[in-house]
């Protein structure tokens, strides 16, 4: 038993100092196109450096071909843009190399990040007590899940499931982003093209391709993603029109 009369130390040991720091965690949320990923990024920055934190926001192939987190109801940051050659854990050093603190990293289109980013992003967490905020999307136009989401479903402290639910054009919950070119959904090609969603159109528009863009993204819900589906038709499958 130690002396209690002993004089305290005055410094403790480097050791004590690093298990005193609070744990840092990668957390990880996901969901369909339109679920406001980039929203709740800007959110949780906004959160954090009220609390006099210091963040690094990363994106990737933003919507607005820019070096910024922008949402779709009208709020943008500046960021850092990143791609699949970037070593993110050097990218950190550098910032304290050049006296700028970072107690935390919003990362942005999460699910282009290569595995090895993943990792990067974990030791961060772990060696450097980094707090990393990573928000992508769930699965690709085919509905595989991106080599990101997978690596971080893999590792990520905390996975979370965006709850803002985006609906099909049915009404069901929508799930699954279906990449339409000429208005027509596709279900082959470049596992990554960036491109915006369009609104959902009317039902008296949905008989004319020629509505959509050249190249957009549409939420749909599992059915009718397998079906292909993109709006109601005239007569519903094993319907028979009534004239």
């Amino acid at each position: 038993m130690s002396d209690p009369s002993a004089p305290l130390a005055a410094v403790p040991a480097a050791g004590d100092r690093r298990r005193a720091v609070a744990p840092a965690h990668l957390r990880f949320f996901h969901g369909p196109m339109d679920c406001g990923k980039s929203t709740l990024a800007l959110q949780v920055d906004h959160n954090q450096s009220r609390q006099g934190r210091s963040g690094l926001l990363l994106t990737q192939g933003d919507r607005s071909a820019a070096p910024r987190i922008s949402s779709r109801v009208g709020l943008s940051r500046d960021a850092v843009e990143v791609d699949p050659g970037t070593d993110l854990t050097l990218l950190v050093r550098t910032h304290w190399a050049d006296g700028r603190r970072v107690d935390y990293l919003i990362v942005d289109e999460a699910q282009f990040l290569s595995p090895r980013q993943v990792d990067q992003l974990a030791e961060l967490v772990d060696a450097s007590h980094v707090d990393v905020y990573a928000f992508g999307l769930t699965t690709d136009f085919r509905a595989r899940l991106f080599p990101g989401t997978q690596r971080l479903l893999e590792v990520a402290d905390d996975v979370q499931r965006i709850q803002v639910e985006v609906l099909c054009w049915c009404g069901l919950p929508g799930l699954l982003n279906a990449r339409v070119v000429d208005g027509a959904m596709v279900r082959s090609g470049a596992t990554v093209v960036v491109a915006d969603t369009a609104p959902t159109p009317a039902p008296d528009e949905t008989d004319d391709p020629a509505t959509g863009s050249d190249v957009h993204y549409q939420v749909l819900c599992r059915r009718h993603h397998v079906l292909g589906q993109l709006g109601p038709t005239a007569a519903g499958p094993g319907q028979l029109a009534l004239s």
